[in-house]
């Protein structure tokens, strides 16, 4: 294991500047946005929010000019990212897109694919989901079975996904399937198509959460007919690319700033005369927080350098989790404010809502098990 995997890194001068504009228009945008829907935030489902910031240039950022983009590297959308989750601003429409299927599609896709999907992505008009969980598969994402057969100039589509985040919300979804007999290696057999969900032969079916809320999704594909252009990338190696995928989703500030609201409510409610405790353990959080934003930093400093850091982006992840399950737990020793649903002050319906949200935060993007397995394998122990 390379020393360097953490090495401190600034926020270069050019992508700090941008801060400042990015405050002053979420205050504008927001006023008065009540603190239990900034608790939401990335999973809160704004359309109209979601294209005033495409009009501002600040989604799909980092893809060409040619398709709509501004050609920004990692850290200035760092910075868009972390000033607006760290406000609660509801980014859940266009999220995935701007993550994971533009950047995926920018480098894999062939020209047509970047002429017809991108420029959407960038107006904030166009959303995406990610097909990789299936039912029987944990977390084991080598065992999936969806496939799809070529059927003349295209394919035919079988199979089911789960734990598809905003998939009824969506306008396409990016699926690894199978396109092969199941090799001896595991990973290899598999393809990633970029599925338009409005086809004849798909199902959606919402799961509602412990809050009541649906984000996650069932999609079920019967004989869905894919077009020959729905193939994203080089047949037989969608591992491969879903890997590099992967390290935009695990890495960024989305991985500890889920309970923000949690953590300013919580500083509110306790006021400037804190006791002992709970000073101390406010300057505790709040330096793991600092941590993980200088792990995260570290992360976006190799992806900026044309680097694959699976390994660093899963420590960010799992600690990240981590950080923001306890903040609920840390909260209700240093509060005597019993968490509401309904009624009481901010502190107690965030409280609430975070608490019953925080263990899916381990779920979602790859589950605490698989993400050890890829950090012991960096460090050498299997």
């Amino acid at each position: 294991m390379s020393i360097t995997q953490f090495t401190y890194s600034r926020i270069p001068a050019e992508a700090e500047s941008l801060r400042l504009e990015v405050r002053q228009f979420i205050a504008a945008s927001l006023a008065g946005y009540p603190a239990i829907l900034k608790a939401q935030s990335w999973m809160g489902f704004d359309a109209e929010f979601s294209r005033k910031l495409g009009a501002q240039g600040w989604v799909g950022m980092a893809l060409p000019e040619q398709y709509g983009g501004a050609a920004a590297g990692p850290f200035a959308r760092y910075v868009i990212i972390e000033e607006l989750l760290a406000a609660g601003a509801p980014v859940s429409a266009h999220w995935i897109a701007d993550r994971q299927s533009g950047p995926l599609i920018n480098r894999f896709g062939t020209e047509q694919q970047k002429q017809r999907y991108l420029p959407a992505i960038c107006r904030g008009e166009s959303y995406f989901c990610i097909g990789m969980s299936e039912p029987n598969s944990g977390s084991d994402l080598a065992s999936i079975k969806t496939n799809a057969a070529r059927n003349g100039d295209g394919w035919l589509l079988n199979g089911q996904k789960v734990w598809t985040t905003n998939a009824h919300h969506s306008h396409f979804m990016i699926a690894l399937v199978r396109t092969g007999e199941k090799q001896a290696a595991r990973h290899e057999g598999m393809s990633q198509f970029i599925i338009d969900l409005r086809l004849p032969g798909i199902t959606i079916r919402p799961i509602r959460d412990l809050v009541g809320a649906e984000h996650f999704n069932e999609v079920f594909f019967d004989n869905v007919q894919l077009d020959a252009d729905a193939l994203i990338g080089v047949e037989g190696k969608g591992w491969d690319q879903v890997t590099a995928e992967l390290a935009f989703e695990r890495s960024g500030p989305e991985r500890f700033l889920s309970s923000m609201a949690l953590l300013t409510t919580l500083i509110d409610a306790i006021g400037t005369s804190p006791d002992a405790l709970q000073a101390r353990e406010i300057g505790r959080l709040s330096a793991k927080l600092l941590t993980l934003r200088n792990m995260s930093l570290a992360v976006t400093a190799q992806l900026a350098a044309g680097e694959h850091p699976a390994w660093a982006a899963s420590c960010v992840k799992d600690l990240g989790n981590l950080f923001e399950q306890e903040i609920p737990e840390v909260a209700q020793l240093l509060v005597d404010a019993e968490p509401r649903l309904e009624g009481g002050c901010d502190y107690a319906r965030v409280l609430a809502y975070l608490t019953q949200m925080a263990p899916s935060f381990s779920l979602r993007g790859g589950t605490r098990e698989i993400l050890r397995g890829i950090i012991a394998r960096g460090l050498g122990l299997r």
